[in-house]
C-alpha cells in the first residue's frame, strides 16, 4: 500500500484539534489580503481552502470585492474598442494547466461569455488578446493519466509525465535538501520519490507536497513562505 495513503489516513485524525487555530489565523489572513485590495497567490490559496471549509467561504466572500473591481477595469478594456480579439481559456487545476482557443470575438460578445461563467477571470495580455482564467480543484487529464511527483537529476521535487525516469519535467516546485531528507525520512520513502510517487487524487497530491515541503532547502523554503 502506498504510504502516502497510510499518511492520509493518518492525517484525518490530528488534524481535528488545530482545526479552531487554522480557522481563526486563515480567515484573519485573507480579511487582510483583501483589505489590503490584494489577491492571494494559487499556492497559498491552494493551502488554505483545502485545510477548513470555513476558510473558503471567508475567502469568497472577502473576495467579492476585488473581483468586482478587476472584472470591472476588465470589462473597460474590452469595451473600449469593437475590435475583434482572439480569445483563450485557461484551466488551471490544483495540479496541471490546459488551454484551448475559443475563438475570435467582440466586446460584446466576449462580456456575455464572462456572464456565463462569472467564475472565469478575465485579462487582456500585451497583444490584445482575451485570456480566461478557470481555476479548478482537480487534477488535470494529463496529470490523472500519468503524473508523478519525483526527484529530478537536480535533486528539485518535480511534477514528471511519467516516471521521473523519463524526464518529462511538467512544473519544478523547490529544491530539496537530500541529505536532510535520507537522514530523516524512512528509506522506503526516500526510494518512493527517487522512482516518482504516482498521483491519484487532489488529497494526494497536496499530501507529498506536504511531507517534502519541511526539506526544501532554506532557499527554497523563504521562497514558499513568500508564495
Amino acid at each position: 500500500m502506498n504510504i502516502f495513503r497510510i499518511k492520509k489516513n493518518f492525517k484525518r485524525r490530528w488534524r481535528r484539534w488545530r482545526k479552531a487555530i487554522w480557522t481563526v489565523s486563515a480567515c484573519g489572513i485573507v480579511a487582510l489580503l483583501a483589505w489590503l485590495g490584494m489577491p492571494l497567490s494559487d499556492k497559498l490559496e491552494t493551502v488554505m481552502t483545502r485545510e477548513e471549509p470555513a476558510v473558503l467561504e471567508t475567502l469568497a466572500n472577502l473576495q467579492t470585492a476585488y473581483d468586482h473591481v478587476s472584472s470591472k477595469e476588465f470589462r473597460q478594456a474590452i469595451n473600449e474598442t469593437n475590435r475583434v480579439r482572439t480569445v483563450h481559456l485557461n484551466k488551471i487545476y490544483t495540479c496541471g494547466e490546459e488551454s484551448q482557443v475559443l475563438g475570435d470575438m467582440k466586446g460584446k460578445e466576449i462580456a456575455d461569455l464572462q456572464n456565463k461563467h462569472p467564475d472565469w477571470t478575465g485579462r487582456v495580455d500585451a497583444g490584445g488578446e482575451v485570456w480566461f482564467d478557470h481555476h479548478i480543484v482537480d487534477l488535470s487529464d494529463i496529470c490523472k493519466r500519468s503524473g508523478y511527483i519525483g526527484l529530478d537529476h537536480k535533486g528539485n521535487l518535480s511534477l514528471f509525465e511519467g516516471p521521473p525516469k523519463d524526464e518529462k519535467v511538467m512544473r519544478t516546485f523547490f529544491q530539496l535538501d537530500i541529505e536532510s531528507m535520507e537522514s530523516a525520512l524512512p528509506e522506503d520513502i526516500v526510494n518512493q520519490i527517487r522512482q516518482g510517487i504516482r498521483i491519484q487524487d487532489v488529497e494526494e497530491y497536496n499530501s507529498v507536497l506536504s511531507t517534502f515541503s519541511d526539506y526544501a532547502t532554506t532557499v527554497s523554503q523563504k521562497a514558499i513562505k513568500l508564495n
